[in-house]
């Protein structure tokens, strides 16, 4: 058996209809998964199962989500230790421990090429930051403005499939992974 965690795109499934994260735990479970925890009610498992392709993986999560809650929704998965290796590389340690909601890793399903991310330099406020690690986005949001420019430029036309959590989630998800691998 192998820890992966999930990452869920978007739980709104139409006008004032969220997933409940207790039935999408249920539903991981009937998929056959093992150990599902979720965090916070923001799209995120973590989970057991057979060793495999984890674009296979994606695939039936993203097909049983789509019947279990009639809705297509992006989910990226990583392995433990990838998930392990995503939370120590961020390069951002300073602000992540003052404010750990201000930083942020748009996580890929394929990574992103260097250069490319370099086009998010513009959209960056002079307070904010942005760094390419592993194929994924590291972002470091403003204070002082309400809304980033930033974040609404590191989407799926430029980027591809991705989804972005905050520090606080990403140090927190990888803390249960360790707990389960004890």
């Amino acid at each position: 058996m192998q820890t992966y965690v999930a990452l869920l795109y978007s739980i709104i499934l139409g006008e004032g209809r969220r997933v409940v994260m207790a039935d999408l735990k249920s539903m991981a479970e009937e998929l056959g998964l093992k150990n599902v925890r979720t965090l916070v009610a923001t799209g995120n498992l973590v989970f057991e199962a057979r060793t495999g392709e984890i674009s296979k993986l994606e695939q039936r999560l993203e097909q049983t989500f789509e019947k279990t809650f009639g809705r297509h929704v992006d989910i990226i998965v990583r392995g433990a230790e990838d998930w392990l290796k995503l939370a120590a590389s961020n390069p951002f340690p300073g602000e992540s421990a003052e404010a750990g909601d201000q930083v942020a890793v748009r996580v890929m399903r394929e990574r992103v090429p260097a250069d490319a991310v370099e086009a998010l330099q513009v959209h960056a406020g002079v307070d904010e930051k942005v760094l390419w690690v592993n194929g994924d986005i590291w972002l470091v949001f403003s204070r002082e403005r309400p809304s980033s420019r930033l974040l609404a430029a590191a989407n799926h036309k430029r980027f591809g499939v991705g989804t972005s959590r905050n520090w606080n989630t990403v140090r927190r998800l990888a803390e249960i992974v360790r707990g389960i691998g004890e």
